[in-house]
């Protein structure tokens, strides 16, 4: 069977050499691959070696084919050809977006080329992008890429009725008060294991951070359930996080304090823009390469009351602060 619009690996190019060197015909070489005649023809017409001092030494070879196609590729990716959108994907990694960020806002930000996220984390794990060194800025720092078959299925865990698409229409709108967001907030490896959570009251833009002595989903729910409790029931009617594993033991929330949990979809940080937002405000106060063990509870209540006190358009230039205990004195 043919196998359509895949490009021929190594193997299938090394398969092609001995053939050749075999006197098999193209059309069985063809067949033998399950591949059109074609596009063998192509294959062997494009990267056919001559050398024009031992002639003797032209011809097919597999190796060589694939590195010519790695290089004609290099050559097409975008992030490769395009010096200014390289620069700007590259400026948002250091600022601390992931690539679904960077590749989601590219139309707002009035960039003329888009990209998707997969090929920004090609680049990242490209030679050029390794020679950079831009995998230290993503919030895994892997230095290589899961397979896509290592790649954990998250179905179970955040099921279908929990999704972003199933929470009730007063919660998109900002309506009703006591429906949060949450996220973490990640550092350089270098820093250590610790990071922040956040959380932020969707209709009040209240926020509170907190530090985490590590991305453990028991140890980051216990957090995160210790600063819920105190609220009263109505101040803590849901949460939406994203789909990380940090987040796997949502169901406590519901068990313990009654607060329903909601996940946004995949690669779709955006659909829960207010904690975002609130990563970037914080970013100004905890860089990527804060020691976030030096922090102080004291530290962190100031960061807070910071964010917390100062005015915003979306309130009418009120604080979050003041909107979030007015709204606190109507539950009384």
């Amino acid at each position: 069977m043919e196998l359509a619009h895949t490009e021929l690996d190594l193997r299938e190019r090394r398969a092609i050499e001995d053939m050749l060197n075999a006197k098999m015909a193209v059309s069985k070489i063809a067949t033998h691959l399950g591949r059109h005649r074609s596009a063998i023809y192509r294959e062997i017409k494009r990267n056919h070696f001559a050398d024009g001092e031992l002639p003797y030494l032209s011809g097919y070879y597999g190796v060589n084919a694939q590195r010519n196609a790695s290089d004609r590729r290099a050559r097409r990716r975008k992030l490769i050809r395009l010096d200014d959108l390289r620069a700007h994907v590259v400026d948002r990694l250091i600022e601390g977006w992931t690539p679904e960020q960077i590749a989601g806002r590219l139309g707002h930000d009035n960039q003329p080329i888009r990209v998707s996220h997969e090929t920004i984390y090609a680049y990242v794990y490209s030679a050029e992008g390794q020679s950079a060194q831009l995998a230290r800025y993503l919030p895994s720092r892997r230095k290589k890429r899961l397979p896509r078959y290592a790649r954990r299925r998250r179905g179970q865990v955040f099921p279908p009725e929990r999704s972003i698409h199933q929470r009730p229409d007063h919660v998109k709108t900002r309506t009703r008060f006591g429906d949060w967001e949450g996220d973490l907030m990640i550092f350089e490896k270098k820093t250590g294991n610790m990071n922040v959570a956040s959380l932020v009251e969707r209709k009040t833009r209240y926020a509170v951070l907190f530090r985490n002595n590590n991305r453990s989903s028991k140890h980051v729910m216990t957090s995160i359930l210790n600063v819920l409790e105190p609220l009263p029931q109505p101040a803590r009617k849901s949460i939406t996080f994203d789909r990380g594993f940090e987040f796997r033991d949502w169901r406590r929330l519901k068990t313990e304090i009654g607060t329903e949990s909601w996940f946004c979809d995949p690669q779709a940080p955006w659909q829960k823009g207010s904690v975002e937002e609130l990563n970037k405000r914080a970013r100004r106060y905890l860089p990527r390469d804060t020691q976030v063990a030096a922090l102080t509870n004291r530290n962190m209540k100031a960061i807070c009351d910071r964010l917390n006190e100062t005015p915003r358009k979306c309130l009418g230039w009120r604080t979050p602060t003041e909107v979030f205990r007015e709204e606190m004195m109507k539950l009384r």
